[in-house]
Order: C-alpha cells, then structure tokens, then sequence
C-alpha cells in the first residue's frame, strides 16, 4: 500500500463501518437532546463511537481530535484507534460537532469523522482556529481570503449571474465576526448567522441546491481539516488560514515553522485523493435529518457517508432496533 494513492483492497469495506461510528454516536447523543448537559451529550457520542472504532478493521491515529480544544470528552489526539490491521490511516473526528446545539434542542448537530491514508492529515500545531472560506466547485478559483469581502461577494454575484442581494453567505455568530457581517450586508448581500456547527455549514455551502452561496469566518481548525475531507469527496472548495488567539500562540505557531500569512486549500488540509467521510444527523438540520424515535423500541438515522478517490456520494437512512443496541452497548441507546 503506497500512502499517498489507494488504502488498499480491505478499504471497501470502510465507508460502511466508517458510519456505524457516526450511528452510534448520533444515537446516543440523542438521547440527550434538549437536556441542557452538553458535557454528557459530548461524553454519550465519545463514548459510543469509541466502542465501534475498536472493532474497525485499520490501524488508525487520532490527529485531529476535537476535544482538544474546549477540555471537553474526547477522542484525543494521537490515540490509537481500530483492530490494528492494515490500512494505516489518520482519523479526524467531532463525535458531536455541535454540543451546545444538542444541549438545547437546537438544529444542525452532527457526528461526523474522516479517515484519510496515514500522514496526509494536515496537523494545526498550536493554533485552534483558522480564517475560512468555502462554497461550490463554480466558485471555487474566487475564494481568495487576501481579497476583500465585498468584492468576492460581486465576483460571486457575477459568477452566478444573480443579483448580489440573492447571495447568502453562513457566519458564526461571534463578536469577532461583526465588522465582517456589517461588510457583507454593506455589500449588498445577506447573512444566516448559526451558533455552532461549521462543517455542517461547510458542507451547505458547497453543495448544490441550498440557499447558502458561501461560509464565511473564523472557526476551528478541526473542523476545517473535516470540512476539508468533505469538500473533497462531495466537491466544493476551502480555503484557510491559521489564526492565531494571542500572541504567546502566534510566537508558538511561527517558532514551530508555521506560515501565517499562507492561504491553505482542502488539499493542502488532506493531501491525497483518497479520504472518506461520514456524518450521522443528531437534530434535524438543513444537511441531515436527525435521530428520530419510532416507538419505544426503534430509531431512525439519516447520514451522508463519501469517498473522495470514486467519488462516491451515499445518503443512508437506517432503522434501528433500539433493544438490539441496549444489548450490545447498554443504556445509551436507551
């Protein structure tokens, strides 16, 4: 097996088992929506996709492990995942990209993961966040974060060839995103701000058909090597750049021999042609359904699972019976 191509025949099989994980995760979270603990939400999903990861058939490194940054529960990084058999591959995962949005009932919280072959996963240091850009392929060359906002917002009009006042661009509500929302709607243009949840919204803006043209801001780095993994599997396009908190992790970032100023694609974010992603909705979203209880005894998932290298694209919508599971894992698929 070379790294840089295929993960080998035994591969097939891990688009499947990649959403089992992502299942599991999203059923037991679920079962904590609206309880207002986003900790033990968080824990739920850690938990139960820990359980189907070790029985994964690969040798996988966590790398991006989202908890690193909030201290929350975690698939930390560089924590051996799988059986320990072949493929060798890296593995970024948000059991639960969206914690607070499950805490209060709110739309658009996923479990998501992506596996690529071992080493091709960019490692953010220590910087958390990253300036982002991302909307679809027919926009992808005008995605420049060097360029101001507005006239990207014109180009994009004009590359769509509808009126500026028809573009919507998705941005973190965050205080330090109001001079560029004031640029945006100065522009012209429109803004559907969200709380949480950037490769959910990641994956709305490049994908056809939605009414988001373009995520704009600053967010988490984890999310963005995941979004990247998305992007590069259903298509679309990302652009970042490392954004330092503070100075004590900029001197950090550049003293490990980060360059700050550059702009990084998706394949600079996963190098490569061969990564997969898997996304389970917790709460219905805009992207997935989510988990919905028919009865006491099932449930029903909806999730997007991707291929880069065929480009394949499966929505899978699985019934689960809940007895089954509370046998195998216990109460949290209660």
């Amino acid at each position: 097996m070379t790294e840089s191509s295929s993960l080998g025949r035994p591969d097939r099989n891990l688009a499947l088992e990649l959403v089992r994980t992502t299942e599991a995760a999203a059923l037991a979270a679920a079962r904590l929506v609206g309880m207002g603990d986003k900790i033990a939400a968080d824990q739920a999903a850690v938990d139960a996709m820990r359980i189907v990861l070790e029985t994964v058939s690969m040798d996988g490194v966590v790398v991006i492990g989202e908890g690193e940054k909030d201290e929350a529960p975690m698939l930390y990084n560089g924590e051996h995942i799988g059986d320990g058999s072949s493929p060798s591959v890296d593995i970024a995962v948000d059991p639960l990209e969206g914690t607070t949005l499950t805490a209060k009932g709110m739309p658009s919280a996923l479990s998501v993961i992506a596996l690529a072959p071992k080493g091709t996963m960019f490692d953010p240091g220590p910087c958390f966040y990253m300036a982002k850009l991302a909307g679809g392929e027919d926009i992808a060359d005008l995605l420049d974060l060097d360029r101001p906002l507005a006239d990207t917002l014109r180009l994009i009009a004009k590359r769509k060839s509808i009126d500026i006042r028809d573009v919507m661009v998705v941005v973190l509500d965050r205080p330090r995103h109001d001079e560029g929302i004031a640029e945006i709607r100065d522009a012209g243009a429109r803004v559907r701000l969200i709380s949480d949840g950037d490769v959910s919204a990641a994956l709305l803006a490049a994908s056809p058909n939605t009414p988001v043209d373009l995520l704009w801001g600053i967010g988490g780095t984890p999310e963005g090597v995941i979004s990247a993994a998305a992007l590069k599997c259903i298509g679309g396009s990302l652009v970042g750049r490392l954004w330092p908190r503070d100075e004590t992790e900029r001197t950090a970032a550049i003293a490990a021999g980060y360059d700050l100023d550059r702009q990084l694609t998706k394949d600079d974010l996963v190098t490569g042609d061969d990564c997969f992603f898997s996304a389970t909705g917790v709460t219905d979203g805009d992207v997935l359904q989510g988990v919905r209880y028919q009865g006491q005894r099932s449930a029903t998932t909806e999730s997007l699972v991707m291929r880069s290298r065929s480009g394949t694209v499966r929505r899978i919508m699985a019934t689960h019976n809940r007895d089954k599971l509370r046998g195998y894992h216990g109460e949290r698929y209660g």
